[in-house]
Protein backbone atom coordinates (compact mmCIF):
# COMPACT_ATOMS: atom_id res chain seq x y z
CA UNK A 1 0.00 0.00 0.00
CA UNK A 2 2.85 2.41 0.80
CA UNK A 3 4.43 1.88 -2.60
CA UNK A 4 1.10 2.40 -4.38
CA UNK A 5 0.41 5.65 -2.52
CA UNK A 6 3.94 6.87 -3.22
CA UNK A 7 3.46 6.19 -6.95
CA UNK A 8 0.08 7.95 -6.96
CA UNK A 9 1.74 11.01 -5.39
CA UNK A 10 4.42 11.02 -8.10
CA UNK A 11 1.74 10.90 -10.79
CA UNK A 12 0.04 14.10 -9.58
CA UNK A 13 1.46 17.62 -9.79
CA UNK A 14 1.49 19.11 -6.29
CA UNK A 15 -0.21 22.40 -5.53
CA UNK A 16 2.20 25.32 -5.33
CA UNK A 17 1.69 25.55 -1.57
CA UNK A 18 2.65 21.89 -1.17
CA UNK A 19 5.70 21.91 -3.45
CA UNK A 20 9.27 21.68 -2.19
CA UNK A 21 10.78 25.10 -1.40
CA UNK A 22 13.87 24.86 -3.59
CA UNK A 23 16.53 27.56 -3.37
CA UNK A 24 17.32 31.09 -4.52
CA UNK A 25 20.55 30.28 -6.37
CA UNK A 26 20.86 28.36 -9.62
CA UNK A 27 22.56 24.96 -9.52
CA UNK A 28 26.15 24.83 -10.83
CA UNK A 29 26.22 23.43 -14.34
CA UNK A 30 28.30 23.24 -17.50
CA UNK A 31 28.88 26.35 -19.59
CA UNK A 32 29.68 24.76 -22.97
CA UNK A 33 28.05 21.98 -24.98
CA UNK A 34 30.08 18.78 -24.60
CA UNK A 35 29.54 17.84 -28.25
CA UNK A 36 29.82 21.07 -30.24
CA UNK A 37 31.39 23.51 -27.80
CA UNK A 38 28.68 26.16 -28.10
CA UNK A 39 27.43 27.95 -24.96
CA UNK A 40 24.56 26.41 -23.00
CA UNK A 41 23.23 29.74 -21.77
CA UNK A 42 22.30 32.94 -23.59
CA UNK A 43 22.11 35.54 -24.74
CA UNK A 44 22.32 33.66 -28.03
CA UNK A 45 22.91 35.22 -31.47
CA UNK A 46 19.91 37.20 -32.69
CA UNK A 47 19.22 34.99 -35.72
CA UNK A 48 18.55 31.95 -33.54
CA UNK A 49 15.30 30.83 -31.89
CA UNK A 50 14.69 28.77 -28.75
CA UNK A 51 12.11 26.11 -27.89
CA UNK A 52 11.70 23.64 -25.03
CA UNK A 53 10.53 20.04 -25.35
CA UNK A 54 9.70 17.40 -22.72
CA UNK A 55 9.39 13.81 -23.94
CA UNK A 56 10.53 11.52 -21.16
CA UNK A 57 14.01 11.03 -19.73
CA UNK A 58 15.98 14.06 -20.87
CA UNK A 59 19.22 12.13 -21.49
CA UNK A 60 17.93 10.46 -24.64
CA UNK A 61 15.65 13.34 -25.59
CA UNK A 62 18.53 15.80 -25.73
CA UNK A 63 20.62 13.56 -28.00
CA UNK A 64 17.82 13.43 -30.58
CA UNK A 65 17.95 17.20 -31.00
CA UNK A 66 21.68 17.92 -30.83
CA UNK A 67 22.13 15.60 -33.81
CA UNK A 68 19.91 17.71 -36.08
CA UNK A 69 21.56 20.05 -38.58
CA UNK A 70 20.77 23.64 -37.67
CA UNK A 71 20.62 23.08 -33.92
CA UNK A 72 23.09 25.47 -32.31
CA UNK A 73 22.97 24.13 -28.77
CA UNK A 74 20.91 22.00 -26.40
CA UNK A 75 20.68 21.76 -22.64
CA UNK A 76 18.61 19.80 -20.15
CA UNK A 77 16.72 21.14 -17.18
CA UNK A 78 13.46 21.32 -15.28
CA UNK A 79 10.34 23.37 -15.98
CA UNK A 80 6.57 23.74 -15.71
CA UNK A 81 6.53 23.08 -11.96
CA UNK A 82 6.67 25.19 -8.80
CA UNK A 83 10.05 24.72 -7.11
CA UNK A 84 12.81 27.25 -7.94
CA UNK A 85 16.21 25.78 -8.85
CA UNK A 86 15.34 22.17 -7.98
CA UNK A 87 17.80 19.30 -7.81
CA UNK A 88 17.37 16.13 -9.84
CA UNK A 89 16.48 14.20 -6.69
CA UNK A 90 13.80 16.73 -5.79
CA UNK A 91 12.26 16.58 -9.26
CA UNK A 92 12.26 12.76 -9.18
CA UNK A 93 10.50 12.79 -5.81
CA UNK A 94 7.40 14.29 -7.43
CA UNK A 95 7.49 17.18 -5.00
CA UNK A 96 8.35 19.96 -7.47
CA UNK A 97 5.84 19.50 -10.28
CA UNK A 98 8.55 19.96 -12.89
CA UNK A 99 9.07 17.88 -16.01
CA UNK A 100 12.45 16.98 -17.52
CA UNK A 101 12.88 19.32 -20.48
CA UNK A 102 15.33 20.03 -23.28
CA UNK A 103 16.25 23.52 -24.45
CA UNK A 104 16.79 23.56 -28.22
CA UNK A 105 18.39 26.64 -29.76
CA UNK A 106 18.18 26.51 -33.55
CA UNK A 107 18.71 28.41 -36.78
CA UNK A 108 15.31 28.53 -38.55
CA UNK A 109 17.07 29.08 -41.90
CA UNK A 110 18.62 25.61 -41.58
CA UNK A 111 16.08 23.59 -39.60
CA UNK A 112 12.42 24.59 -39.58
CA UNK A 113 10.27 24.72 -36.50
CA UNK A 114 7.98 22.19 -38.17
CA UNK A 115 10.92 19.78 -38.41
CA UNK A 116 11.53 20.13 -34.68
CA UNK A 117 7.84 19.55 -33.93
CA UNK A 118 7.72 16.49 -36.18
CA UNK A 119 10.85 15.14 -34.48
CA UNK A 120 9.31 15.75 -31.06
CA UNK A 121 5.99 14.03 -31.78
CA UNK A 122 7.53 11.01 -33.51
CA UNK A 123 10.25 10.41 -30.90
CA UNK A 124 7.99 9.45 -27.98
CA UNK A 125 4.46 8.41 -27.06
CA UNK A 126 2.55 11.61 -26.21
CA UNK A 127 -0.56 9.75 -24.99
CA UNK A 128 0.80 8.36 -21.72
CA UNK A 129 0.17 11.15 -19.22
CA UNK A 130 2.59 11.16 -16.31
CA UNK A 131 4.87 8.51 -17.73
CA UNK A 132 6.93 7.47 -20.71
CA UNK A 133 7.23 3.73 -21.10
CA UNK A 134 8.46 2.22 -17.84
CA UNK A 135 9.41 5.64 -16.46
CA UNK A 136 6.58 6.92 -14.26
CA UNK A 137 6.24 10.29 -12.58
CA UNK A 138 5.38 13.92 -13.24
CA UNK A 139 8.92 14.51 -14.52
CA UNK A 140 8.27 12.25 -17.52
CA UNK A 141 5.18 14.03 -18.87
CA UNK A 142 5.20 15.35 -22.40
CA UNK A 143 5.15 19.03 -23.29
CA UNK A 144 6.05 21.80 -25.72
CA UNK A 145 7.01 25.13 -24.17
CA UNK A 146 7.15 27.93 -26.71
CA UNK A 147 8.94 31.28 -26.88
CA UNK A 148 6.73 33.19 -29.34
CA UNK A 149 3.06 33.41 -30.34
CA UNK A 150 3.91 31.94 -33.75
CA UNK A 151 5.55 28.92 -32.11
CA UNK A 152 2.55 28.43 -29.83
CA UNK A 153 0.10 28.51 -32.73
CA UNK A 154 2.20 26.04 -34.73
CA UNK A 155 2.63 23.70 -31.75
CA UNK A 156 -1.11 23.64 -31.02
CA UNK A 157 -1.89 22.98 -34.69
CA UNK A 158 0.66 20.17 -34.83
CA UNK A 159 -0.81 18.58 -31.69
CA UNK A 160 -4.26 18.52 -33.28
CA UNK A 161 -2.90 17.04 -36.49
CA UNK A 162 -0.90 14.34 -34.76
CA UNK A 163 -3.74 13.45 -32.43
CA UNK A 164 -5.96 12.84 -35.46
CA UNK A 165 -3.29 10.58 -36.94
CA UNK A 166 -2.92 8.66 -33.66
CA UNK A 167 -6.65 8.17 -33.19
CA UNK A 168 -6.97 7.01 -36.80
CA UNK A 169 -4.27 4.45 -36.01
CA UNK A 170 -6.28 3.18 -33.04
CA UNK A 171 -4.24 4.89 -30.35
CA UNK A 172 -5.27 7.15 -27.46
CA UNK A 173 -5.57 10.93 -27.49
CA UNK A 174 -2.59 13.17 -26.75
CA UNK A 175 -1.94 14.24 -23.16
CA UNK A 176 0.97 16.59 -23.91
CA UNK A 177 0.77 20.11 -22.53
CA UNK A 178 1.49 23.01 -24.91
CA UNK A 179 2.04 26.45 -23.43
CA UNK A 180 4.21 29.54 -23.41
CA UNK A 181 7.49 28.62 -21.76
CA UNK A 182 7.71 29.11 -18.01
CA UNK A 183 11.12 29.48 -16.37
CA UNK A 184 13.69 26.85 -17.30
CA UNK A 185 16.05 25.69 -14.55
CA UNK A 186 19.28 24.15 -15.83
CA UNK A 187 20.03 20.66 -14.55
CA UNK A 188 23.28 19.69 -12.88
CA UNK A 189 26.45 19.45 -14.99
CA UNK A 190 26.55 15.65 -15.17
CA UNK A 191 23.15 15.57 -16.90
CA UNK A 192 24.21 17.89 -19.73
CA UNK A 193 24.84 15.86 -22.91
CA UNK A 194 24.84 12.77 -20.71
CA UNK A 195 24.76 10.22 -23.52
CA UNK A 196 27.75 11.83 -25.25
CA UNK A 197 29.73 11.37 -22.03
CA UNK A 198 28.20 7.93 -21.37
CA UNK A 199 27.45 6.34 -24.77
CA UNK A 200 26.07 3.17 -23.19
CA UNK A 201 23.89 5.05 -20.72
CA UNK A 202 20.14 4.62 -20.29
CA UNK A 203 17.85 5.90 -23.03
CA UNK A 204 14.14 5.18 -22.69
CA UNK A 205 13.06 7.25 -25.69
CA UNK A 206 10.85 5.56 -28.28
CA UNK A 207 8.05 6.61 -30.61
CA UNK A 208 4.66 5.19 -31.52
CA UNK A 209 5.51 4.31 -35.11
CA UNK A 210 2.77 6.66 -36.31
CA UNK A 211 4.00 9.38 -38.66
CA UNK A 212 3.24 13.01 -37.83
CA UNK A 213 1.61 14.57 -40.94
CA UNK A 214 3.21 18.00 -40.81
CA UNK A 215 5.79 19.35 -43.26
CA UNK A 216 9.45 19.27 -42.31
CA UNK A 217 11.08 21.48 -44.94
CA UNK A 218 13.07 24.56 -43.96
CA UNK A 219 10.71 27.51 -43.54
Amino acid sequence: MFSFNKLQTKLSIPAAADALPGRADALPTATQHFVNGNPLKGPFPDHLESIYFALGCFWGAERIFWKLDGVYTTAVGYMAGHTPNPTYEEVCSGGTGHTEAVLVVFDPKIVSFDTLLKTFWESHDPTQGMRQGNDAGTQYRSGVYTTSPAQLDAALESRAMYEQALVSAGRARITSEVMAAPEFFYAEEYHQQYLAKNPNGYCGIGGTGVSCPIPSAVA
